[in-house]
């Protein structure tokens, strides 16, 4: 069969594998700026012993930094990944290598190294930086949050160039290194992403300037500064607010609207769990669901409440009402009401307090969520839901905040900042299902998950088949620490996550 481009002219003869999209349009103006190299994943034994030839060529022979071979372990351990850049005719032009630093379970913390390009392919080129910043990539694709690299002094100017940044000096094969770290942001963007508008914006509206010129919708008056703040001194920021002169607290979430119009049932059930792990976390019972909706017929309304009422069954807390219109875009948002006598504040932290993650590790990946939300509530018995969102009342720790979207560091960043206090995190300590990976685990909404913060023996939480663990502390300072196996930390968030200060 002749294939014809789309300019009209002929294509070459066929060759394996499928045409290039720019040669099947007939772009010859961008396949002629086109690179002549591509960078991808090794996957045959022949590829693999050309990037092994290069490093014997470069690295013994060339440099002189090794005698006889440069292999060691890494290069046995089947996580390692080798990429390679080709040329058009498939020639191994370069590689590098990548994978988990240590030996037990991939805590997310890799290395690259045995970066080498052909001596006929250096300069111009930009084989180099290429295979870097695919490296990089690729990392972080894996769930990576710590990803460093031996760089030669002589290439740290690549390095830093490409945004990397220098640790420290290091010797390699008796020869000056630099340990160099990629700086991966994943942890502070989605936090800023999620929490950092809060502060500015609720200050804005409710903080004393906002207060000061607005009239009181109960009487007319100017309001002052003496007036409560929201959530009520000690709750600034808390996951649910107490009812000023009563036992109750009330909390209320909504549910993304594009969640709402493409998977309805579970936009429902959300709803419900989110609200009661708002309440959860303040050892408060619940009292009944208030409900919000918003579908674009009866059918989609259907659906959405079929998830939201199996939820509530499934919780045992009664949905005492709501409003429902149809015929708008999807929305659903709903208010829970509880009741405690003495609600755990998110800011009761203090320096030197253990902070825990207990964490329902049952479950999996929600079909077209992976990597964001994981499902460990909606096949578990009711009694089971019952005992993990009853376990903060139960231990009654000095804090607590459930997981929100601002995933496990995050949320520990506001309640960190809530406690007037920095927190440190001990990666390999952190409970977390095999299925996912740190990156992951650490952004995620994880179905339930609490995080609290006690004086150090502090008994855990009774909350079934959830498990967990002291998994860092509380210190002096802002913002949220990675510790590594190493005693290094890394930083995950620099300052605090809301802007909205102590508690």
């Amino acid at each position: 069969m002749r294939v014809v481009l789309l300019d009209g002219s002929g294509a070459p003869a066929a060759a394996e594998g499928p045409y290039d999209i720019l040669a099947l349009l007939g772009d010859r103006s961008t396949l002629a700026r086109a690179a002549s190299f591509r960078v991808e994943e090794a996957r045959t034994r022949s590829e693999l012993a050309d990037y092994r030839r290069l490093r014997q060529d470069v690295f013994v022979h060339e440099q002189g930094l090794f005698d006889g071979h440069d292999l060691d372990d890494r290069d046995t351990d089947p996580r390692t990944l080798v990429l390679v850049a080709k040329d058009t005719a498939g020639t191994v032009l370069g590689g590098v290598r990548l994978g988990p630093v240590d030996d037990g379970p991939d805590l997310g913390w890799w290395a690259g190294g045995r970066l080498v390009v052909a001596p006929g392919a250096r300069g111009s080129w930009g084989i180099g930086a290429a295979l870097v910043r695919a490296a990089c990539a690729r990392a972080e694709a894996a769930g990576v949050l710590r990803f460093e690299a031996t760089v030669q002094v002589r290439g740290e100017p690549l390095f830093r160039r490409l945004g990397w940044r220098s640790v420290r000096p290091v010797e390699v094969a008796n020869t000056p290194h630099l340990l160099m770290r990629w700086p991966i942001g994943r942890i502070a963007e989605q936090a800023a992403a999620t929490k950092s508008a809060l502060g500015p914006l609720l200050t804005a509206a409710f903080g004393p300037a906002g207060r000061a010129g607005a009239p009181d919708p109960a009487g007319g008056a100017r309001r002052g500064a003496s007036r409560a703040v929201l959530g009520g001194a000690g709750f600034v920021g808390d996951d649910g607010a107490p009812v000023p002169g009563t036992d109750v607290i009330a909390a209320c979430d909504a549910i993304v609207p594009s969640m709402v119009e493409r998977d309805p049932e579970w936009a429902g059930w959300c709803a419900v769990l989110v609200n009661v792990n708002d309440l959860a976390a303040m050892g408060a019972s619940p009292l009944g669901l208030l409900d919000a909706l918003g579908a674009r017929d009866g059918a989609h309304a259907e659906r959405i409440l079929g998830g939201l009422l199996r939820a509530a069954r499934a919780y045992a807390v009664p949905v005492l009402g709501g409003h429902t219109q149809l015929g708008v875009p999807a929305a659903l948002s709903v208010t829970a009401l509880g009741r405690t006598a003495r609600p755990v504040p998110g800011g009761g932290g203090r320096p030197g307090h253990e902070v825990r993650l207990t964490a329902d590790l049952g479950g999996g990946w929600r079909a077209g969520y992976r990597g964001r939300q994981w499902d460990s509530t909606s096949h578990r018995r009711a009694d089971d839901l019952r005992a993990m969102t009853g376990a903060v009342a139960a231990a009654r720790p000095a804090a607590a905040k459930d997981v929100s979207m601002a995933g496990i560091a995050g949320t520990l960043g506001m309640l960190a900042e809530a406690s007037g206090c920095r927190a440190v995190l001990d990666v390999a300590a952190v409970p977390r299902p095999s299925g996912a990976t740190v990156g992951d685990w650490l952004t995620c909404f994880p179905g339930y998950a609490m995080l609290t913060a006690d004086g150090p023996g502090a008994p855990p939480l009774p909350a079934g088949p959830a498990t967990g663990a002291v998994c860092g502390e509380l210190t002096t300072g802002e913002g949220v620490g990675l510790r590594w196996p190493d005693g290094e930390i890394t930083e995950a968030v620099t300052s605090t996550v809301t802007g909205m200060g102590a508690a």
